[in-house]
């Protein structure tokens, strides 16, 4: 199938100044859309387009600007790779030892075969071609020196790329050791992809949509996310996969790239079984087309298929464009995507009470499921395509897990029905809806008397993170719900066995299960009952920042905006969010029935007397094995004392508390700038903290 480029027949007649000046205005309209583009896709992890139209306006621009050279400017998206660096990352920067460039795009197997005659033409044979999955997720270029994982850089710029080797570390496919007896003498490099399983991700967008967060829209979105984290233990948490394909080296000792990653392999790095030396055109169209259809059964996400010439020396000697090997490139699976009626626009009010518009579709097959919903977003996303109830709307799946609506068909007959218009009141409660500052969201103000939200806080209060109070999922909460036994988190624990025992469906023991549940939550540490609580934009880690500061819920309902504002990773929004729960009457109610039920408001005397402000405003790097304490608990201990974790040395790192096997890069590094280095007995004194 061919790609459907813009119309190139007014590129052949450009001689008028009125098409010149057209054409120039387009030029520049292109370029500012794909670097905004870019900027969204590779730092916000926000994309705009689909991969689909983001290639073809491209091909389009590169187009214009061939016609018009005088226009040539070396900053044009069209000559530089996407970057996904951000000057508020917070990781350090470091140049990559080689370029690490883009692959040229193409959705069409033509276009595939005309890059083969084209490599077959200037070495004048049919080179051997190594096709494999093109994964999509996150490029990552990892480096070793003497056998040991030194750096592990994001594309970046392509240039330059963010060092995130803490957060690659978790990643237990990735060797920290390796290659130390292979002939390439433990120094090289080895790049591939950080991805996130698909069985990971449905378990982190159901963990994100119980807490009312953003949902991401692909796995790839997802790991990017992830791999930019401040905190290795969340990252850990997430579950994080690699998959390399291409080993680096300044004398490389194979002459193949097929034999390059089997020797990977055997240095054991995760390299893909999905690999096939091609040797013509039809046994690379025959990978193509198994593909097409098996990468659906694949646990991680796929677009497409990487095509390399396999010989290293041939690679070498067909060499580089600006921004693309002439060796390599990408055939991009086509998006599925079906047009279907779009019924009825209806909506859902979250535990937070933000309303979210949901589209109500005729049914529709995408990837093997029948889709009915998909979710709208909110009224700005609705506005910006134009759609309405009744229009037959493009819903994609493709790379997305997530139906997504892109698009309306526009026809002679569209556009005929009543303009959408977002709804003024709560769709359960009757309360007038109220937009969320800055945010293109609508939400019912109505906190204690509108049911979704109520039993969206019940919910969020039981749950494992949380209260971890097993035997109340969503039906049994709706049952107490609608029958009066729970209308508010504090009801819980006015259960009664005989109140449960009269619903329908209810034995003694399940009976029972539920209520040891919620008398074991009275031993739930005040951090997690913080947590538990569902304010606004507290989220498990800020939560446990805060109780660390304020050591019960007396202390911080008492606390001044700028007090809270002074707690790491809490900014206004966050403070003005708790200041207005306590603000709220019947949440100050709802915390005294739960202190009088026994539930832990404030930090116990154990947990009290290990703190203390003796490492308070250090930054504090953590390298090595130890004996006493795993890493995990010293991460705990630094912050138990006021101290912050920092995955990379820096002029800004107060020490470094060493283990035994220290990483000789860290511990360079700390002798050019001087950072102290702390065992881990000196590091225990220091603390008060028994060995």
């Amino acid at each position: 199938m061919q790609l459907d480029l813009f119309d190139t027949a007014d590129l052949q007649q450009s001689e008028g100044s009125d098409k010149g000046e057209s054409q120039r205005d387009e030029i520049y309209a292109l370029r500012k859309e794909l670097n905004e583009a870019n900027y969204r896709y590779y730092v916000l992890n926000e994309p705009t387009l689909s991969d689909r139209d983001f290639d073809l306006k491209m091909r389009r621009l590169q187009d214009l600007e061939a016609l018009h050279p005088e226009l040539a400017d070396s900053n044009s998206p069209s000559r530089r790779v996407g970057s996904d660096l951000s000057a508020k990352s917070g990781f350090r920067q470091l140049a990559h030892k080689r370029p690490m460039l883009s692959l040229a795009n193409t959705y069409s197997e033509g276009e595939i075969r005309d890059w083969y005659e084209r490599v077959a033409k200037d070495i004048s044979y049919q080179p051997e071609i190594v096709c494999e999955l093109k994964y999509d997720g996150l490029s990552i270029s990892l480096w070793y020196e003497k056998g040991e994982l030194v750096h592990a850089l994001t594309r970046g710029d392509g240039t330059r790329g963010d060092d995130v080797l803490d957060n690659v570390k978790t990643i237990g496919s990735i060797p920290w050791e390796a290659g130390k007896d292979s002939p390439l003498k433990g120094d090289f490099e080895i790049r591939g992809e950080i991805l996130l399983p698909w069985q990971n991700f449905d378990r982190l967008n159901k963990e994100r949509e119980e807490q009312e967060e953003a949902l991401f829209a692909n796995p790839r979105n997802a790991a990017s996310g992830t791999l930019k984290l401040q905190d290795p233990r969340i990252v850990a948490s997430r579950g994080l996969e690699a998959y390399l394909y291409y080993l680096l080296a300044d004398d490389v000792p194979y002459s193949t790239h097929w034999e390059s990653l089997q020797a990977a392999k055997a240095m054991g790095f995760h390299v893909s079984e999905a690999i096939r030396v091609c040797h013509n055109i039809g046994e690379i169209m025959d990978f193509i087309s198994y593909w097409d259809r098996e990468r659906k059964n694949l646990p991680v996400a796929t677009d497409g298929i990487v095509l390399k010439v396999n010989d290293l020396g041939l690679q070498r000697q067909l060499g580089y464009t600006a921004k693309t090997p002439r060796w390599a490139i990408a055939y991009k699976f086509q998006a599925e995507k079906q047009l279907t009626l779009l019924r009825k626009i209806t909506y859902q009010v979250g535990r937070t009470g933000v309303v979210t518009p949901v589209a109500n579709l005729e049914p529709v097959q995408l990837s093997g499921t029948t889709v009915q919903r998909a979710t709208l977003h909110n009224e700005d996303f609705i506005l910006q395509l134009g759609i309405r109830e009744g229009d037959r709307v493009w819903v994609e799946k493709g790379g997305e897990i997530i139906p997504k609506i892109t698009g309306k068909e526009a026809t002679a007959g569209s556009d005929t029905g009543p303009a959408f218009r977002f709804i003024s009141h709560c769709p359960e409660c009757g309360t007038a809806l109220v937009r969320i500052e800055d945010q293109a969201a609508w939400r019912c103000p109505n906190e204690s008397g509108c049911p979704p939200q109520q039993k969206g806080r019940i919910e969020h209060y039981v749950a494992r993170k949380a209260m971890n109070i097993e035997g109340l999922g969503s039906e049994t909460i709706d049952l107490f719900y609608e029958r009066g036994l729970t209308r508010n988190i504090a009801d819980l624990y006015d259960l009664r066995q005989e109140d449960i025992l009269r619903l329908e469906g209810f034995q003694q023991k399940a009976t029972q299960n539920i209520l040891d549940g919620i008398e074991r939550s009275k031993e739930v540490p005040w951090s997690r009952v913080l947590f538990a609580l569902g304010i606004r934009y507290v989220g498990e880690t800020t939560a446990k920042k805060l109780a660390r500061r304020f050591g019960s819920i007396d202390e911080l309902r008492k606390a001044t905006s700028e007090e809270l504002a002074q707690v790491e990773d809490v900014g206004v929004q966050i403070a003005e969010s708790i200041r207005q729960y306590f603000a709220n009457e019947e949440n100050q109610r709802l915390t005294e029935r739960l202190r009088a039920a026994g539930v832990q408001l404030a930090n116990r005397e154990e947990e009290q007397a290990g703190g203390s402000d003796k490492l308070a405003g250090l930054s504090i790097v953590i390298s090595g094995t130890f004996a006493h304490h795993s890493r995990d608990e010293y991460k705990e201990l630094i912050e138990r004392h006021g101290g912050k974790n920092t995955g990379s040395v820096s002029k800004n790192t107060s020490f470094i508390l060493a283990g035994d096997n220290m990483g000789p890069a860290k511990l360079e590094k700390a002798r050019k700038l001087g950072v102290r280095i702390v065992s881990e007995e000196e590091f225990l004194s220091m603390t008060g903290e028994n060995i």
